[in-house]
């Protein structure tokens, strides 16, 4: 595992594929992968261990029977990549199904870098969000200035 110039470990545990650890950046990998904090979604501690989804990547399973501080590590590293995060209905029904936007920064940087997270069931081409998110998505940027 190589780590980049002032990237610091925080927390480690050991999987039963091989040793996982969560540093300033990123959480690495047993592979050898660094998934940046800014790019995990879902993350999940279970009775079957850690599961979580990297955007772009897919979702990924590690057999971890005692996760130590790592699993409140990764709560609390991918929390503050969140900087603004709300979600919108397409049928004005609170319940009903719609969309998150997620403004996300990687640690110690300034560049912003905003996601819409479907809810399950919704299409990506489903015809309202061309018209519903850009419009959210304006209403929530300058409500928020960000």
């Amino acid at each position: 595992m190589g780590l980049e110039r002032g990237e610091r470990v925080l927390a480690h545990a050991e999987a039963a594929e091989g040793t996982l650890v969560a540093t300033t950046r990123a959480l690495h990998l047993p592979d050898g992968h660094a998934a940046p904090w800014e790019t995990i979604d879902r993350a999940r501690w279970g009775e079957s261990g850690f599961r979580f989804t990297e955007e772009g990547v897919g979702q990924r399973v590690y057999t971890i029977a005692h996760p130590g501080r790592l699993a409140e590590t990764v709560q609390e590293r991918v929390t503050a990549t969140i900087v603004v995060s709300n979600r919108y209905s397409l049928t004005g029904d609170p319940g009903g199904p719609g969309f998150t936007l997620v403004a996300r920064r990687p640690p110690g940087e300034s560049d912003i870098t905003w996601r819409v997270h479907l809810d399950e069931g919704v299409h990506p081409d489903d015809p309202r969000l061309n018209e519903v998110v850009p419009r959210a998505l304006a209403a929530l940027r300058a409500q928020t200035g960000v």
